[in-house]
């Protein structure tokens, strides 16, 4: 029930100049299914749906640990093959990796069923850590509320950051979390404030990208000395300083670029690269394109 609240919520037409998406549930036995809190779920449209949608998002079910019907993987083939967007959230990747789709690609699971997706698919790479893994046609995220993640990573590798950050906005979500699933396998009660500190010094740097902020500065602003600030940092985020200031200088970076008419130059300096040589190299290297083909593929000259 949750997945199919998260895929409707993201999807669902918001008006206000962003995209409108024709969504639809489907079943390979159409009528009223029974859900895993019990109540059931009327859905109308049969595999035969699938034949026309961009984006399949193959949702977790109870039995996963059973394939599932062949139409359904049949389907699912189909789909990816005449060029669909398959995605998958959850144990959904289950369905995917039982049709082949995750052969000899990077995919993700809900961390307490990634060993079993890897001893029944060992042509399946799987990464028990990541929010979600996009390799391209095929796309899989972890579970639960980790379907937001992929849904608005999906949305910000089709729409651009401002259209995701829109929908995040309204959902009242952040439109990326950094780091990965093992910050959320336990939840132990802070000893201390340092907790709290460490929460006003990255609300303090995303106000500063666009000074040098080294980790020294930021352990110093943290009240910790380097090294504990930075085991503290990756026990909270899942990640290093380094790579989640580079990953919000880059959001920052795509915002900058969609929705103003600044140069080059000046986003890098705003965001803190120093120079647009910088800012064009790591952009084609964690985006694939340069700033300047990004900008054109995501500004906005007509209302969707």
């Amino acid at each position: 029930m949750l997945g199919a609240g998260i895929v409707s919520e993201v999807f669902d037409f918001r008006g206000q100049g962003l995209p409108r998406f024709d969504f639809a549930l489907c079943t390979d036995r159409p009528g009223r299914v029974r859900t895993d809190v019990g109540l059931p779920l009327v859905v109308e449209h049969g595999l035969d749906r699938l034949a026309s949608a961009d984006l399949v998002i193959a949702l977790p079910w109870n039995d996963f640990r059973t394939p599932p019907a062949p139409a359904v993987l049949d389907a699912l083939t189909a789909a990816h093959g005449r060029g669909a967007l398959v995605a998958a959230h959850c144990v959904g990747a289950f369905a995917l990796a039982a049709a082949g789709l995750l052969d000899g690609r990077r995919a993700t699971t809900h961390w307490r069923f990634a060993g079993l997706l890897a001893e029944r698919h060992p042509d399946v790479t799987v990464d028990p850590d990541a929010l979600y893994v996009d390799e391209g046609s095929v796309a899989t995220g972890a579970g639960a509320a980790a379907g937001f993640d992929l849904c608005l990573h999906l949305l910000r590798r089709e729409y651009g950051a401002t259209t995701a950050n829109a929908i995040a906005r309204d959902l009242v979500l952040p439109s990326h979390r950094d780091g990965g699933q093992a910050q959320y396998l336990a939840t132990p009660v802070p000893e201390d404030s340092q907790d709290e500190r460490l929460s006003e010094v990255l609300a303090w740097a995303r106000e500063h990208l666009h000074e040098p902020l080294p980790v020294a500065e930021l352990a110093r602003r943290a009240l910790m000395s380097r090294r504990s600030f930075a085991r503290r940092f990756a026990a909270s985020t899942g990640t290093t300083p380094h790579a989640w200031l580079l990953g919000l200088r880059l959001s920052r970076a795509e915002e900058l670029l969609e929705t103003t008419d600044l140069p080059v130059e000046e986003i890098a300096h705003a965001v803190g690269f120093g120079s647009a040589a910088v800012l064009r190299a790591q952009f084609v290297r964690r985006r694939g394109v340069p700033p300047r083909s990004y900008r054109r593929s995501f500004t906005r000259t007509s209302t969707v």
